[in-house]
C-alpha cells in the first residue's frame, strides 16, 4: 500500500480526499491545513487524522498530494521531493516557469514519482474525441465561469486557460512560431479576462479564451481538421463529430450538403469517468509500477512556460 498524506483541505482538497479513500493502493496517512475550520470539518466527515505541521504528515508518508493555493505549491513541493516523497500537484504546479522547472529537475535526480494535475486530460468528452484528433488546422477554445473567488489569487491564465494550454501542447506536437494575446483585470489585482492566439510551425493555429467574470459557465474546445470537425463540451461531457461524405446519405442527419458532398454529425461515446479519480488512480499505478506519471513536471513546465509568456504579452500590451 501507499501511505499517501494531503496538503491543503479546502474546496478541492476535501474531493481529493473523498476519492482517495477508495483508491486502491493508497492508505490516506492524514491531511494538514492551516484552517481550523476547514481540519474540523474534514476530521468529522471522513474520520482521519490531521497534523499540526506539515514536516510530521510528509515524514510519515511515501506519497504527497499537494492541493493548496498556487502560492503555496514550490515550497511543499521541494519539502517532499527532497523527502524522497512521491507528489502530486494541482494545477497550476507553481506560480511561474522557473519553479516549475526547478520541481522538474529535483523530482528527476529524486528519483521519483511527479504528476501535476492537469485534469481536462481525463474529463470523458476529451478521451472519447481523441482517438479522432489527428493533424489539427484550427482550436478554439472557450472557457469561462461565473465569478468565485477561489483560484482568484492568480491571474485567469493560470487559473482557466492552463487547462487549455495543456490540451492544445498535448495535441499539436510542432514549435510555437507566435503568441499574440489580450486581457485585463477587472475585479482582481490579477488578469480575470485574458484571450491568446498561438501560432505553430506546422500551420496549425490555435485561439484561447478564458473569464471568470462571465454570465456562464462554458468550457468547450471545437477542432477542426481536413477529415472532420470535432466540438467537445467539457462541462456537458458530450463529443460530436462532423464527417464529410459523398453520395446519397441515409438514416443520418445532415448537417449541410453541396452538390454530392454532406456533412453529417455523430454523437460520439462519451463513458462516464470521474477525471480527478483516474487522475489519481494513474498516479498510484505509476507509483506501484515505477513508470512515467501521466502528467509529468517536464510536460507541466512546457505549459507554464507558454503561460508566463501568455501573462507577459498580456501585461506589455497594458503598458
Amino acid at each position: 500500500m501507499i501511505k499517501i498524506g494531503v496538503i491543503g483541505a479546502g474546496h478541492l482538497g476535501r474531493i481529493h480526499i473523498s476519492l482517495l479513500k477508495n483508491i486502491p493502493y493508497f492508505t490516506i496517512v492524514g491531511f494538514y491545513d492551516n484552517n481550523p475550520e476547514a481540519v474540523n470539518s474534514i476530521k468529522n466527515e471522513f474520520g482521519i487524522p490531521s497534523f499540526t505541521n506539515a514536516d510530521d504528515l510528509v515524514a510519515q508518508c511515501d506519497a504527497i498530494n499537494i492541493v493548496t493555493p498556487t502560492l503555496f505549491h514550490f515550497d511543499y513541493a521541494c519539502q517532499a521531493i527532497k523527502a524522497g516523497k512521491h507528489v502530486f500537484i494541482e494545477k497550476p504546479v507553481t506560480l511561474n516557469s522557473v519553479e516549475a522547472k526547478k520541481l522538474a529537475l529535483l523530482a528527476s535526480e529524486a528519483g521519483i514519482t511527479a504528476q501535476a494535475g492537469h485534469v481536462e486530460r481525463f474529463n470523458p468528452a476529451f478521451i472519447a474525441a481523441e482517438p479522432f484528433i489527428k493533424r489539427p488546422i484550427f482550436i478554439d477554445f472557450q472557457r469561462t465561469a461565473i465569478y468565485n473567488p477561489r483560484g482568484t489569487d492568480v491571474s485567469v491564465v493560470l487559473d482557466l486557460m492552463i487547462h487549455d494550454i495543456d490540451l492544445l501542447l498535448h495535441l499539436v506536437k510542432s514549435n510555437i512560431k507566435k503568441i499574440s494575446a489580450t486581457g485585463s483585470a477587472v475585479l482582481c489585482d490579477t488578469e480575470d479576462i485574458a484571450e491568446a492566439r498561438i501560432e505553430f510551425d506546422n500551420g496549425c493555429v490555435a485561439n484561447l479564451t478564458a473569464s471568470r467574470i462571465a454570465l456562464g459557465n462554458n468550457r468547450k474546445m471545437n477542432i477542426f481538421q481536413k477529415e472532420n470537425y470535432l466540438s467537445l463540451d467539457f462541462l456537458n461531457k458530450t463529443a460530436v463529430r462532423a464527417i464529410v461524405k459523398t453520395g446519397k446519405i441515409e438514416n443520418e442527419k445532415v448537417y449541410a450538403s453541396f452538390e454530392n458532398k454532406s456533412i453529417v454529425h455523430e454523437n460520439l461515446e462519451v463513458k462516464p469517468i470521474n477525471a480527478i479519480a483516474h487522475e489519481l488512480q494513474l498516479f498510484a499505478d505509476a507509483i506501484k509500477n515505477k513508470k512515467m506519471a501521466a502528467i509529468s513536471l517536464d510536460e507541466a513546465y512546457d505549459t507554464m512556460k507558454i503561460a508566463d509568456e501568455i501573462i507577459n504579452t498580456i501585461k506589455k500590451n497594458n503598458l
